[in-house]
C-alpha cells in the first residue's frame, strides 16, 4: 500500500513538472480588456522621442527635454520587470525622427537633417549608415520583409512655414546600405500614426489637408500601391499607433491621441475594415510614442503644452508616464499549433518523430494518438512502437489563460518491413553446406590419386 501511494505521489510530480514549461505573465482573473494600466516612468521626461523593441525589451531614444532642447538620452524598459535601465546615448540628439529594427538592431532615421544612426543592443553601440536622400521629420518608418518604409513627413523649404508635407516614400536596405524611391502616397500627411499588418502599412490620420486627417491610407509593399481604407470615426494627429499580432489579442491596429477633434483610443480591424472606439488614455499629453510587447502597448513620453496667453509662446512639459493599453480581446485566442511531423506519409519504422510549432509560450502541451487519452509531452518528442497499419494524431496546448488550441489531425501510416523466412535461410544453409561438403570430398579424392 505505502509502495503504492508513493508511486502515485511521484507520478503527479512529474505531471506537474512536465506541464510547467511558461510562467504564467497574468492571471485570467486580473486581466481586463480595452483598459489601461500605470507603469514605471522613464528617467528622462521627454516627447517627439523614438521606441523600438528588440527581444522583448522596450528601447526610448531622443527627444525634447525642457525648453525644447533636443537630447539623445536612450533608455531600456524590460515590462518583465518594470525597470528602466540607461544605455549609450544616440550620438546625434534629435526628436521627431522615425525608428525601425531590422535583425535585433534599431534604426533611427531623419528628425534633425537626414541622419542615419543603428544601435546595437547587444553590443551597446551605433554605427552611421547612409543618410535619407530627401531630409525629413514627423514621420514614422516601417518594416516589410527586411525593408524600412519612410513615408511623408515635413520637408525643410523656403515657405513661410520653413517646410512642406510630403508624399515622398523612400526606402532603405540595411542589408546593402542604399536607398530607392517607391509610390507616392495619395495625399501628403505628416505627423501620422501607423503600423504593419500582414506586410502591408497602415498610415492613420496625421496632418494633410485637415489639421486633424481622418485619412486610412494603405500602402502594399508587394505591388507597390496604395489603397484608402475605412475612414477614421474621428481625426487626429500628434498621436501614435500600435498593432496587436493575433497572438494574445485579435489583430487590431491602435490609433491613439489626445490632440483630436475627439480624444481616446481608436481601434482598426483590417480583416473587416472597421473602427471601434477604444478607453481614453489617462495621462493627457501628445508627441508620445507607442511600443507593443507581446500585444500589449506601451504608450510612452510626450509632452503637454500650456498657454498663458495667445500672444505668447506655450509653456512645454515634457512627461516621462509610462502606460500600458490591455487590448480588445487579450487573453482569449487559444495557441496555434503546427503540426511538422509526422506527415500525411507513410513510415517503414515503428519510431516516428512528433514535431510541432507553437505561435506562444504554453503551459501544458499533450498529443492523442489514435484517439487515446492524452500523452503530456514538454516539447518535441518521438512515438514508439508503433503497430503496422494506419494511426492519426492530434497536438494540444494550453496558454496562461486557460485557453486550449487543437492542431489539425495528421493520418499517416507504418509498413514495418517483413522480417526475412527463417525457413529460407535454414535451407539456404544447408544447401550451402552441402556444396562445401562435395567440394571437400571431391578435392580429397583428387589427393589421393
Amino acid at each position: 500500500m505505502r509502495k503504492t501511494v508513493a508511486l502515485l505521489l511521484a507520478l503527479a510530480f512529474l505531471t506537474a513538472s512536465c506541464i510547467m514549461v511558461a510562467k504564467p505573465a497574468f492571471s485570467s482573473a486580473t486581466v481586463t480588456e480595452d483598459s489601461w494600466v500605470s507603469k514605471a516612468p522613464m528617467h528622462v521626461a521627454r516627447g517627439g522621442l523614438g521606441v523600438a523593441v528588440v527581444n522583448g525589451k522596450i528601447y526610448v531614444i531622443g527627444g525634447f527635454v525642457e525648453n525644447g532642447v533636443v537630447t539623445g538620452t536612450n533608455e531600456e524598459y524590460d515590462p518583465e520587470t518594470d525597470t528602466w535601465t540607461f544605455r549609450k546615448p544616440m550620438p546625434t540628439a534629435r526628436a521627431h525622427f522615425a525608428t525601425a529594427v531590422y535583425q535585433n538592431k534599431i534604426y533611427c532615421i531623419g528628425g534633425a537633417g537626414g541622419v542615419n544612426e543603428v544601435y546595437d543592443p547587444a553590443t551597446d553601440t551605433w554605427k552611421t549608415k547612409t543618410s535619407m536622400p530627401t531630409a525629413r521629420s514627423y514621420l514614422q518608418a516601417n518594416v516589410v520583409n527586411g525593408k524600412i518604409y519612410l513615408i511623408g513627413g515635413y520637408v525643410p523649404d523656403n515657405s513661410d512655414f520653413g517646410y512642406s508635407i510630403s508624399k515622398l516614400n523612400e526606402v532603405y536596405d540595411p542589408a546593402t546600405d542604399s536607398w530607392t524611391t517607391k509610390a507616392p502616397m495619395p495625399i501628403a500627411t505628416s505627423e501620422y500614426p501607423s503600423a504593419v499588418v500582414d506586410d502591408k502599412i497602415y498610415i492613420t490620420g496625421g496632418l494633410s489637408s485637415a489639421p486633424e486627417s481622418n485619412l486610412n491610407q494603405i500602402y502594399d509593399p508587394a505591388t507597390d500601391t496604395w489603397s484608402q481604407g475605412a475612414l477614421m470615426p474621428l481625426g487626429l494627429r500628434y498621436g501614435a499607433a500600435g498593432a496587436t499580432a493575433g497572438v494574445n489579442a485579435p489583430k487590431r491596429i491602435y490609433s491613439i491621441s489626445e490632440f483630436a477633434e475627439w480624444s481616446g483610443t481608436q481601434a482598426y480591424n483590417p480583416l473587416n475594415d472597421s473602427w471601434t472606439f477604444g478607453k481614453r488614455m489617462p495621462t493627457s499629453r501628445q508627441n508620445f510614442a507607442i511600443a507593443v510587447v507581446n500585444d500589449l502597448l506601451y504608450a510612452i513620453g510626450g509632452f503637454t503644452l500650456t498657454y498663458t496667453s495667445i500672444f505668447s509662446n506655450p509653456i512645454v512639459t515634457p512627461h516621462a508616464t509610462n502606460e500600458q493599453y490591455i487590448p480588445f480581446g487579450y487573453g482569449t485566442l487559444p495557441p496555434m499549433i503546427s503540426i511538422v511531423s509526422p506527415e500525411n506519409s507513410n513510415y517503414t519504422s515503428s519510431n516516428v518523430s512528433l514535431a510541432f510549432t507553437l505561435n506562444k509560450l504554453a503551459v501544458w502541451m499533450g498529443y492523442s494518438l489514435d484517439g487515446k487519452e492524452n500523452v503530456i509531452i514538454t516539447g518535441n518528442t518521438t512515438l514508439t512502437g508503433l503497430s503496422n497499419g494506419l494511426h492519426n494524431i492530434t497536438v494540444y496546448a494550453k496558454d496562461e489563460f486557460e485557453n486550449i488550441g487543437e492542431s489539425e489531425t495528421i493520418h499517416f501510416s507504418v509498413e514495418l518491413p517483413e522480417p526475412f523466412p527463417r525457413t529460407l535461410v535454414a535451407v539456404a544453409s544447408g544447401a550451402s553446406v552441402a556444396v562445401i561438403g562435395i567440394g571437400l570430398l571431391v578435392y580429397f579424392k583428387k589427393r589421393k590419386h
